[in-house]
């Protein structure tokens, strides 16, 4: 289960991708959640994943 507050889960997000993950997409796969549904979670903390860096900045 992941956070439902967008800051825990921009903390989260952000350590299981420099962790464990290489991708926002397998890290969504695996846990099984919508990916747009994170995105759009954490864009309205004015947060968006950045690919190149694999976080959320």
């Amino acid at each position: 289960m992941i956070p439902k507050d967008p800051v825990m889960l921009l903390s989260f997000l952000n350590l299981k991708l420099r962790d464990y993950y290489t991708c926002l997409e397998d890290l969504c796969d695996d846990l099984r959640v919508n990916q747009q549904e994170i995105e759009e979670k954490l864009a309205g903390i004015d947060y968006h994943y950045d690919k190149e860096n694999n976080q959320f900045v």
